[in-house]
C-alpha cells in the first residue's frame, strides 16, 4: 500500500504542483440488474428481547412510542412543501427489515457481504431496529437476491464505554439507537465497522460480537458529532460544540488490499465548531479520510482529503480496488429520474427534487499533492447508464438506464471488467424509483472496463 503524506509533514514536502483534476465521464453499460423487495423482513434472534418482535414504532410524530402496527404510512423527506409524496408501506413493522444497505464488500465468488443501516435514519427513532450483516448472493439471471446468512451485532463483553439500548439484557444485541453503521470491511478472524454517530471506529468478530472500539482524531484532536456519547447539552445557553454534522460521520470505510490498514472517509466537510462554517480549501469544500493501522490498533495521523464538486454533496461508499486506486460514490441529495422532474408546479405524481449527481469516482491515492489532496480520474455517472439490450428490471427510457435515489450508498469492483452498486432505500421513507412506491434494495452490475482501466495505468 502506498502511504498517504501525514499532514503534520505537509510542509516539508516539495511538490511542483497540485495534480491535474481530471473531469472525464466513463462509459457504463448495465450487465445486471437484481432487487431485493423493500418488504423483505427477518425474525429477531431466539435469544433477543421480544421488544425486537416488531419494529418502527419511534418513527411517528415526536419519537413517541406507538404500537399500533402497519398504522403510518411512510413518506419522504424530498416532498415540496405542502405536496406529499407517500411510500405506500406502514409502520411499525413485524419483524425486522432488512433494508438500507449502507456498505458492500465483495467476497470474490458471487456473494457480498452487506451492511444494513442504522434502521429508521436517526438515534432517537431506531432503538427497535437491530444492526446486522447480510451475506447476499445476487443472481443477475433472474434478478433476485438471496440472503444466505445474517449475522446480528452484539456487545456480551461491554466493551463499548456508553449505555446501549439493551444495556442490562444477557445478549446486549446493538441497535440503530446506538450505531449508525455506514463501513464495513472483513479482515482476518474480525468485521470492522465506520459509524456516523460518534464518529467511530469498532471491530468484531465473525459472530458479530465487539472486541475492541475506537474514537476518531483528525490532527491529533478527537472530533465528534452531535450524537457522539461524549457530548453534553450546556445547562446555560450557549452553543453545542461540535467538529462533525449529525449523520455526517464515517459514511466510507475502505481497506488497502493487504488489510494492514483502514480508511474509514467522512460523510462532509468538517465544522468549525465556533462558526459552523465547513472546511474548504482555496474555496474548494473537501472531505477528510484518516488512516487506522489494524496490528496496532491505533490511527497513525496519515490523513488524505478528497475535494467535492458541490458543498451540499455526500459520500456515499468507498473502497480501495489496488494498492494505489480506490472507488467512491460522491451524490447529490435529489430523488428520482430527472427524466420524470416537475415541470410546473409540483405535484405528488412528479420528481420535484430529482437526482442530478451521482457519481462513482476513481481515486488515485499514489498521485496526492502537498496539501495531501488525492487525484480524482475520472467518474462514471450513474444516472446515463447504456441499456440498449434491455437488462433492467425497471428504470430504461429509450436504452438510458438511471440509477436516481438519494442514498446510493454501496461501490465495489467485482472483477476487471465491472463493478457493483447498490442503493440505501432508506425504508419506507424513499420513493425515488416509482411514485408511491417505496424503493427496493437494488444490485446493479455496471461493465467499465475503460475505467476500472485507470487503475492498471
Amino acid at each position: 500500500m502506498i502511504r498517504p503524506i501525514p499532514m503534520t509533514a505537509v510542509a516539508l514536502v516539495l511538490a511542483a504542483a497540485a495534480p491535474a483534476q481530471a473531469q472525464d465521464a466513463f462509459p457504463a453499460t448495465l450487465a445486471g440488474h437484481a432487487m431485493l423487495p423493500a418488504t423483505t423482513f427477518v425474525p429477531a434472534p431466539a435469544d433477543a428481547p421480544s421488544y425486537f418482535q416488531t419494529s418502527g414504532r419511534f418513527t411517528g410524530p415526536g419519537n413517541a412510542r406507538d404500537l399500533s402496527l402497519y398504522s403510518r404510512e411512510g413518506s419522504t423527506w424530498l416532498s415540496a412543501p405542502g405536496v406529499l409524496r407517500t411510500t405506500g408501506l406502514y409502520l411499525p413493522f413485524v419483524g425486522q427489515p432488512v433494508q438500507g444497505f449502507s456498505g458492500i464488500k465483495s467476497l470474490g465468488d458471487g456473494t457480498y457481504l452487506g451492511l444494513i443501516d442504522n434502521g429508521f435514519g436517526s438515534k432517537r427513532n431506531s432503538p427497535d431496529a437491530m444492526l446486522m450483516v447480510q451475506h447476499i448472493a445476487p443472481d443477475w439471471e433472474t434478478g433476485r437476491v438471496t440472503i444466505l446468512e445474517t449475522t446480528y451485532l452484539s456487545d456480551p463483553d461491554q466493551v463499548l464505554p456508553f449505555p446501549i439500548v439493551t444495556e442490562v439484557t444477557q445478549s446486549r444485541y446493538l441497535t440503530g439507537a446506538d450505531f449508525d453503521l455506514e463501513g464495513l470491511q472483513p479482515i482476518g478472524d474480525h468485521l470492522w465497522f465506520g459509524d456516523e454517530f460518534g464518529p467511530y471506529l469498532f471491530a468484531t468478530n465473525l459472530d458479530g460480537e465487539v472486541v475492541a472500539f475506537f474514537e476518531t482524531p483528525v490532527e491529533g484532536e478527537i472530533v465528534r458529532s452531535p450524537d457522539n456519547h461524549r457530548i453534553a447539552i450546556p445547562s446555560t445557553p450557549g452553543p453545542l460544540e461540535f467538529e462533525v454534522q449529525r449523520s455526517r460521520g464515517f459514511e466510507g470505510l475502505a481497506a488497502s488490499v493487504d488489510g494492514a490498514y483502514l480508511y474509514p472517509m467522512f460523510e462532509a466537510p468538517l465544522r468549525d465548531p465556533e462558526t459552523g462554517e465547513r472546511e474548504t480549501h482555496n474555496g474548494v469544500p473537501f472531505v477528510r479520510v484518516v488512516e487506522f493501522d489494524v496490528a496496532a490498533m491505533d490511527f497513525t495521523g496519515t490523513e488524505y482529503r478528497v475535494r467535492f464538486d458541490d458543498a451540499g454533496h455526500a459520500v456515499g461508499d468507498f473502497n480501495f480496488i489496488t494498492e494505489t486506486h480506490a472507488l467512491y460514490i460522491e451524490r447529490d441529495g435529489g430523488e428520482g429520474d430527472p427524466r420524470l422532474a416537475c415541470e410546473g408546479e409540483p405535484t405528488p405524481t412528479c420528481f420535484n427534487r430529482p437526482a442530478e449527481y451521482k457519481r462513482v469516482w476513481m481515486l488515485d491515492f499514489s498521485a496526492t499533492d502537498a496539501d495531501g489532496f488525492v487525484e480524482r480520474e475520472g467518474y462514471v455517472d450513474l444516472l446515463t447508464i447504456a441499456d440498449t439490450q434491455g437488462v433492467a428490471l425497471t428504470g430504461t427510457i429509450d436504452g438510458v438506464f438511471a440509477f436516481p435515489f438519494v442514498t446510493i450508498e454501496d461501490v465495489d469492483r467485482v472483477d476487471g471488467e465491472h463493478i457493483i452498486v447498490a442503493n440505501d432505500n432508506n425504508l419506507p421513507f424513499s420513493t425515488g424509483r416509482a411514485h408511491g412506491v417505496a424503493d427496493d434494495n437494488e444490485f446493479i452490475l455496471l461493465h467499465v472496463p475503460e475505467f476500472l482501466a485507470l487503475a492498471q495505468e
